[in-house]
């Protein structure tokens, strides 16, 4: 075994985020850039978030708009999980580029930025420890003094939030305003990013308080439509879905429409209106007024056009939001044309492949749905719902072996992902892989107990096992939970058939049909009404099935 490098200082002081990633970086890439460039290029994306430095080795082949904005035009903030995404890249780079046998060690790993803990994570469990031994220690040297000015701390935590460290930016951005002076200019920036990034960690009474100071502070119109803006996502958009307040948020976006209809710019009143009419239009919607939703959206859309060529990500935002109410409205051609005009914006950016393919996919489409799912998975780091998505297809064209493929792909990129879990356990019970589905099934309820659908797996393995009372304990529980959960109530008719219960078969399986009518339970209902003796409905029960199958189901 051998050291890859010298020992590596995770302390994230002196450098901030990807401390580690970049000391692995920049020994690994100059290398391999010379014997195999294409898997830098594979990786490019990644290496440049972790590693700026780099900028002048590596060429930035995959890449969104956003990059080359100016700063007023750069409105996209990315989620928390674009980090997991960087670390799933940079992990697969690591990888396929050390030697086997080496080894890295890392010390003051308990000062690292959160992007760095997670990588170690993540390359401790998807690199084979004989091809790369990762070691961490949590002690090490005092880094000296963090001596930055604001302006020094500004370029961090613009690029900081750039990349998604939200973490780095609520740090740093603390600390740049306690360096400028309350409610200038520059202060009034890093208060801006401070907020945005604690909203996006889902820290909301903290991001609530950087926007009161902002109040407090400020006498500047465009601050306080922003501040009230700001207040109001947090209230529509916070984490935990009881603790919404939809008509507060209501009364903060409304001051915040109030506020920037009055702005002196026509380009900055045009921009903050549209802006804020697109977070009522939020609003409007998770209280079901699409149309309401809708005509907020397309006054916004006509906002930006008074903008020319410019704000960009702005128009591309609001474009997606109008086709996510048109396709929710059932317009799905005006949809897909809004999708096109959004992508071809921003071609890099995955989201809205994603949202296209699954509208693409519920209209039977399956081919159109394919490309714009593998074409999110080509636009950036690896990303474990375009997988999930294809995962789907796949099932329903019967690709079971793909699909299973693509499930296993999403749980090593990451291994939370509790719909993959539920997936892929149906699949393998349906496969009679039945010690596969369980470990997923307990894998699962460990991450989310209770859970319904696990549940209704668990109780399929306890019928075919012949545990009939760990089965009902199960299927009780999954329609407790579920009450309209269709597939507990077919399993649990399948048991009570096992069990002798025969009559009882049939009322869970014709309130199963009466939720959903699909072949099997057709079919399973015939074979329950035949051993009864009531064979004209069952047979009546098989044509349904067999219509079913072929989309014309009989009643």
């Amino acid at each position: 075994m051998r050291l890859l490098t010298p020992l590596i200082d995770a302390h994230r002081r002196p450098h901030g985020p990807y401390t580690v990633a970049g000391e692995l970086l920049r020994r690994l890439v100059p290398p391999v850039l010379r014997r195999s460039p294409e898997l830098v290029a594979a990786h490019d994306l990644e290496i440049l978030a972790a590693a700026p430095d780099l900028a002048g080795t590596v060429q930035a082949g995959r890449a969104t708009i956003d990059a080359e904005l100016p700063d007023e035009e750069r409105i996209l903030v990315p989620a928390p999980r674009r980090t997991l995404r960087l670390a799933n890249g940079i992990a697969e780079f690591v990888r396929d580029a050390v030697r086997p046998g080496r080894a890295i060690a890392v010390c003051n790993a308990d000062a690292a930025d959160p992007t760095d803990t997670e990588l170690l994570d993540v390359m401790t469990r998807r690199i084979p420890p004989a091809t790369l031994t990762i070691m961490v220690y949590s002690g090490g040297p005092e880094p000296p003094p963090d001596t930055r000015d604001a302006a020094e701390l500004w370029a961090l935590v613009d690029r900081c939030t750039r990349e998604g460290f939200l973490h780095a930016v609520a740090e740093l951005g603390e600390r740049g305003m306690a360096a400028t002076p309350p409610g200038d200019q520059s202060w009034w920036r890093f208060a801006q990013r401070t907020a945005t990034a604690l909203g996006g960690l889902g820290r909301t009474d903290e991001a609530r308080a950087v926007w009161d100071r902002v109040r407090l502070v400020s006498q500047d119109p465009a601050m306080h439509a922003a501040a009230a803006y700001g207040t109001a996502t947090l209230d529509a958009r916070h984490p935990d879905p009881a603790r919404r307040d939809l008509t507060r948020a209501r009364g903060w976006i409304n001051e915040a429409i109030a506020i920037s209809t009055i702005l002196p710019d026509p380009a900055e009143r045009a921009f903050k209106l549209g802006f804020d009419r697109n977070g009522l239009a939020l609003i409007e919607l998770r209280q079901g007024r699409l149309d309401a939703a809708l005509a907020l959206v397309e006054s916004a859309i006509e906002l930006a056009r008074e903008l020319g060529e410019r704000h960009g990500p702005h128009r591309m935002v609001l474009l997606a939001n109008r086709a996510q109410l048109l396709a929710a409205m059932h317009r799905t051609k005006e949809a897909l044309e809004d999708y096109g005009a959004a992508i071809a914006i921003d071609p890099g950016f995955p989201d809205h492949y994603l949202e296209r393919g699954n509208l693409l996919f519920k209209l039977g489409r399956h081919d159109e749905a394919l490309t714009d799912f593998e074409q999110a998975m080509q636009a950036g780091p690896p990303l474990p719902e375009a997988y999930y998505n294809r995962a789907e297809l796949c099932a329903v064209r019967g690709e079971i072996e793909a699909a299973l493929a693509d499930l296993g792909r999403v749980i090593e990129l990451d291994p939370a992902y509790l719909d993959a879990y539920i997936n892929r356990a149906g699949l393998l019970a349906g496969c009679e892989q039945d010690q596969e589905a369980r470990a997923d099934v307990e894998t699962g309820l460990r991450l989310a107990p209770g859970n319904p659908y696990l549940l209704t797996v668990l109780g399929q393995l306890e019928t075919a096992a012949g545990r009939h009372a760990e089965a009902e304990a199960a299927l009780e529980q999954a329609l407790g939970r579920a009450p309209g959960l269709v597939a507990a109530w077919g399993s649990r008719g399948v048991l009570r058939y096992a069990t002798g219960d025969l009559e009882g078969a049939v009322d869970d399986l014709t309130h199963a049909i009466e939720l959903q009518p699909q072949p099997n339970l057709y079919a399973n209902r015939a074979v329950a009404l035949r051993a009864l003796g009531r064979h004209a409905e069952a047979e009546a029960d098989d044509h349904r099935a067999a219509g079913a199958a072929d989309g014309n189901i009989g009643v």
